[in-house]
């Protein structure tokens, strides 16, 4: 289900990463990031140029193999970020209209299942 993008995905975005157990938000690279006893699960990125192309998009970890299935079924919405692209993460961008918001929220939990203790995944 698609919904038009909020005039603040960032404010969506924060909300659906707090909403995890021991969640919290931290600055760093004068961006929010979005961590699990400070291991970063989250980030919005606004890129000045490369491979986001200047647009606001989210970074997650992702499991084995998803980063290619992912970039190579949607590369107008999934891209390999730069930095941790090669540690398996994924970007997805929030920028346009038709943000998938539920699909969102499966990346962040996924992205925090990977990151969080076993203890705090298994309640998500």
């Amino acid at each position: 289900m698609s919904e038009t993008a909020p005039s603040d995905p960032v404010a969506r975005l924060r909300a659906l990463c707090l909403a995890l157990p021991e969640a919290v938000e931290k600055q760093a690279w004068g961006d929010p990031t979005f961590r699990v006893r400070d291991r970063i699960f989250a980030m919005p990125k606004r890129g000045a140029s490369g491979r986001s192309g200047g647009r606001l998009s989210l970074w997650a970890k992702a499991p084995p193999g998803s980063q290619q299935i992912l970039v190579g079924a949607d590369p107008e919405r999934f891209f390999v970020p730069p930095y941790v692209g090669s540690k398996g993460w994924i970007g997805m961008r929030l920028d346009d209209a038709g943000v998938d918001w539920a699909e969102v929220a499966v990346v962040v939990r996924r992205s925090y299942r990977l990151i969080a203790p076993k203890t705090l995944a298994a309640l998500v």
